[in-house]
């Protein structure tokens, strides 16, 4: 699963990375090395313009709130447990068919988070895990394929302009263990619950790969320890998540 992310990027850099039509922001999010589930994070996203009889889609930049509430859930506390949609059966569940038919997104990231368990133990007897942090070896942005969701807050007038909540989750996939070899983590597999699907700039969807190439794995440490926003203090370990990096290709196409 993601669980954890880092994203740093100015929207104008956003909207230059995916060719964004509109940027659709009240205000510009802070840098967040340490995004969590029901933080507002950016989202691109394809929607037909206002105002127009035969409106045609236009790629949008949007603030969305990480965890998908349904359109018909009656507490949006539910999103707090929908921040990752299986790949295998997003198309199946309830709580996801209606968006992944309609309503697909691109996340972006600077990397992501992923805890594996060492030799030390803890007080519990149990594996002291060490959070590593994932990304791109030249830096560029990954593209997490997303879905979204509007919900109507039904406590808030008509005329309320935040009646409406835009809320998203995270494709996931069954993940491999190529990275765990990379970095000699013989419990990877057997910790791992899946990891994000990453879309290219052709639009393909990828996961891990054997290939190592093009992403680096690097032990977390403190905030004080980042220089210019970087995550990371080492790069002794190495490996790949799944050949995602930045895309400029409509969110609508993610999946094919």
């Amino acid at each position: 699963m993601c669980g954890r992310y880092a994203s740093s990027r100015r929207p104008e850099d956003l909207v230059e990375e995916f060719e964004v039509d509109q940027p659709m922001l009240e205000t510009a999010l802070e840098p967040d090395y340490n995004v969590a589930p029901t933080k507002d994070v950016y989202a691109v996203l394809e929607r037909p313009p206002k105002g127009e009889e035969r409106p045609t889609a236009e790629r949008q930049l949007r603030v969305l709130q990480w965890g998908l509430v349904p359109s018909w859930a009656k507490d949006p506390s539910i999103g707090n447990r929908m921040i990752n949609a299986r790949a295998e059966t997003v198309a199946e569940k309830p709580a996801y068919k209606r968006a992944f038919a309609k309503r697909r997104c691109l996340l972006p990231a600077d990397g992501y988070f992923e805890w594996y368990p060492t030799e030390q133990l803890t007080k519990a007897g149990k594996p002291r895990k060490q959070p590593f942090f994932i990304r791109p070896k030249d830096q560029g942005v990954l593209a997490m394929a997303g879905l979204y969701e509007i919900w109507r807050d039904p406590t808030r007038d008509e005329d309320d302009p935040h009646r409406f909540r835009w809320t998203c989750t995270v494709i996931t996939t069954d993940a491999e263990d190529d990275l765990a070899a990379e970095l000699g983590l013989e419990l990877f597999q057997r910790h791992r619950d899946g990891d994000s699907v990453f879309i290219d700039k052709e639009g393909n969807r990828h996961r891990f790969t054997g290939n190592p190439r093009g992403i680096r794995a690097e032990p977390d440490v403190p905030p004080r320890h980042r220089r210019g926003g970087e995550v990371g203090g080492t790069r002794a370990a190495r490996g790949r998540p799944c050949g995602g990096c930045s895309s400029r290709d409509p969110a609508t196409r993610h999946h094919r």
